[in-house]
C-alpha cells in the first residue's frame, strides 16, 4: 500500500515554515514532505501517475501535453495557445461547451494553460466523478472537433486576447522586444500568444496536422491525485485511454543558444504608457541546471519583500514606483530579468546605475547568512502553499503541495519535462542546499554586462491639439 503525506504532515511543515520566518530554526529531524506515487505507461505511450490521498473525497486529474510555443515554427506561431481554446469546443461524444458544463454541474472545477514549454488541462471533481473527468479528457484527446467554424471562432477569441494583453496594454510590446533581443533561436524568441498575421494565415489543414502531431497519448502525461482505489483507477484509465492510437514522435526542439558576446539595447515608445519602464535580462540556464536554484534564491534576496535590497535602494529612494528581479525555470535557456517603472521625473541612468551597484555588491561581497535563511523560508512557504489559479476557465490549482490539483499538475508536468514525476519532491532539498557562495558565484557568472539586453519604453508624446483647442470660457458668463 502507498503511504501518502496527509494534511497533518503538511500542516506541521507549514507551521515549521512560519516558525522559521520569525526566527525559530527548524527542527533537525524535520522532514520535507514527499508526494508518493506510482508511475507507468500504457501500451500507446501515455505516461500515467497515480497518487492516492484519502484526506477528502475529491480527485484531481491533470493532462500535460509536451507542446508549447517552443514547438512552433516561423510563420505558424500561436498554435499551442490556440489549441488551449480549441480543446473546449467539443469532441466526438461531447458537444461544444459541454466539457465545462458537465464538470461544473457535478461540483467540479476545471482549467487549462499554455506556456513556452507545455500545455495542460486539469479538473478537480468529487471522488465519485473520476469516470467523468477521465472520459472527457480521453474523448478530446481521441476526437477533437476541429472544424472551420470552431477554428474561426477561437482564432477571433485569441486575437482579441492578444489585443487586450499585448497590443492595447501599456508596455505590452516590451515582453516581445526583450525576448527578441535575448534569444537568437526561434523556440524562445517569439511570444506564446503568437502574431496576428500567423493566426490569420492558419488553415484547417495546419491545425489538424498540429493536433495529430502533438495531441497523441505518447506525447502526454496523465496524473490522478486524490481519493480513489488504485486497481479500479488503472482499469478506468485503460478503458478510456488505452485504445487511442499512438502518434509519430514530434521532432526534438533545438533551443541551445550561443554565448552572448555583447550588450544589446532597444529604445521604444508607447502611446498607452504614462511612465517610463526599464527592463533588462541576462541569459542563464535551463531549470535542470544546478545554478538555476541559486539564481532563484538571488532573485528572492534582491527583490522579494519591502525589506529586500532593491526595495531599499530603488523604491525607497523614489527612483521607481516598483522593481522586480528574478526569473522562472524553463526547459531551455532561462532569463534573469530586472523590471522597474520609473517615478515621474526620475533619471533612467540613475536607476540603471542603482541596479548595477546592487549587482556589483553581491558579486564583490556576497549575501548574508540571514538573507539566505530568509530566502529559503520563503521558498518552503511557496512550495507548500496551496497555490493560485491558472489559465482562464473555472478556477484551478497552482503547484502547492497542499492542493491535490497542484500535486497533479506538478506530477504530470515533471513526467513530460524530465520523465521523472518525483522531481517535485527534490525541489525543496535543492533549495536548502544553496549556499551564500553559490549565490555570489552565479551573480558573477551570469549578471555581466556583455550578457545583458535592455529595453527602455517611454511614453509617446501627445500632440498639443490631440484633444482639440483648449476650452476658453466665453466672456461675460
Amino acid at each position: 500500500m502507498i503511504r501518502l503525506v496527509g494534511w497533518s504532515a503538511l500542516s506541521a511543515a507549514l507551521a515549521a515554515v512560519a516558525a522559521s520566518c520569525i526566527g525559530a530554526p527548524p527542527r533537525a529531524n524535520e522532514r520535507i514532505p514527499q508526494v508518493k506515487y506510482k508511475y507507468y505507461r500504457l501500451a500507446n505511450g501515455l505516461r500515467v501517475i497515480l497518487s492516492q490521498d484519502r484526506t477528502a473525497p475529491i480527485v484531481a486529474v491533470s493532462v500535460t501535453y509536451d507542446v508549447g510555443s517552443r514547438n512552433e515554427r516561423p510563420g505558424r506561431t500561436g498554435f499551442a495557445h490556440l489549441f488551449e481554446h480549441m480543446m473546449f469546443q467539443g469532441s466526438q461524444n461531447v458537444g461544444k461547451g459541454e466539457h465545462m458544463m458537465l464538470i461544473q454541474d457535478n461540483g467540479g472545477t476545471l482549467n487549462g494553460s499554455t506556456s513556452t514549454d507545455r500545455t495542460d488541462y486539469f479538473e478537480t471533481v468529487p471522488a465519485n466523478q473520476l469516470d467523468l473527468a477521465l472520459f472527457l479528457e480521453a474523448d478530446r484527446m481521441r476526437s477533437l472537433d476541429i472544424s472551420q467554424a470552431n477554428l474561426d471562432n477561437q482564432r477571433s477569441v485569441v486575437q482579441e486576447e492578444r489585443r487586450q494583453s499585448y497590443d492595447n496594454q501599456p508596455y505590452g510590446a516590451m515582453r516581445e522586444a526583450l525576448s527578441e533581443l535575448a534569444y537568437t533561436k526561434f523556440p524562445y524568441r517569439h511570444s506564446t500568444i503568437g502574431s496576428m498575421e500567423d493566426l490569420n494565415a492558419a488553415t484547417l489543414d495546419d491545425v489538424r496536422e498540429f493536433f495529430r502531431t502533438y495531441y497523441a497519448p505518447n506525447n502526454a502525461a496523465l496524473a490522478v491525485v486524490g481519493d480513489f482505489n488504485e486497481t479500479e483507477a488503472r482499469k478506468k484509465i485503460e478503458r478510456y485511454f488505452g485504445d487511442i492510437p499512438r502518434g509519430t514522435p514530434p521532432q526534438a526542439v533545438d533551443a541551445d543558444e550561443p554565448r552572448n558576446t555583447g550588450e544589446q539595447r532597444k529604445n521604444m515608445t508607447d502611446p498607452l504608457a504614462r511612465m517610463t519602464r526599464y527592463e533588462a535580462a541576462y541569459r542563464t540556464v535551463p531549470g535542470t541546471d544546478p545554478d538555476a536554484d541559486a539564481l532563484g534564491m538571488l532573485g528572492t534576496i534582491l527583490s522579494r519583500g519591502r525589506t529586500s535590497r532593491l526595495s531599499r535602494a530603488i523604491t525607497e529612494k523614489r527612483l521607481a514606483v516598483n522593481v522586480m528581479a528574478g526569473g522562472f525555470p524553463s526547459r531551455g535557456p532561462g532569463l534573469f530579468s530586472f523590471s522597474a517603472t520609473l517615478t515621474p521625473g526620475a533619471d533612467i541612468k540613475a536607476l540603471e546605475k542603482a541596479l548595477e551597484d546592487q549587482i556589483a555588491d553581491v558579486q564583490a561581497n556576497g549575501v548574508t547568512d540571514d538573507e539566505v535563511a530568509k530566502a529559503k523560508a520563503q521558498a518552503r512557504a511557496a512550495a507548500l502553499g496551496a497555490g493560485g489559479g491558472r489559465g482562464r476557465r473555472g478556477g484551478g490549482g497552482g503547484f502547492g503541495l497542499t492542493s491535490v490539483q497542484g500535486r497533479a499538475n506538478a506530477l504530470s508536468q515533471n513526467a513530460v519535462y524530465y520523465d521523472d514525476p518525483g522531481r517535485m519532491n527534490t525541489a525543496l532539498a535543492r533549495a536548502e542546499a544553496v549556499t551564500a557562495a553559490d549565490i555570489r558565484r552565479v551573480a558573477r557568472k551570469y549578471l555581466v554586462k556583455e550578457n545583458r539586453v535592455v529595453v527602455i519604453c517611454e511614453p509617446e508624446e501627445m500632440p498639443d491639439d490631440m484633444f482639440g483647442s483648449p476650452y476658453t470660457p466665453a466672456e461675460g458668463r
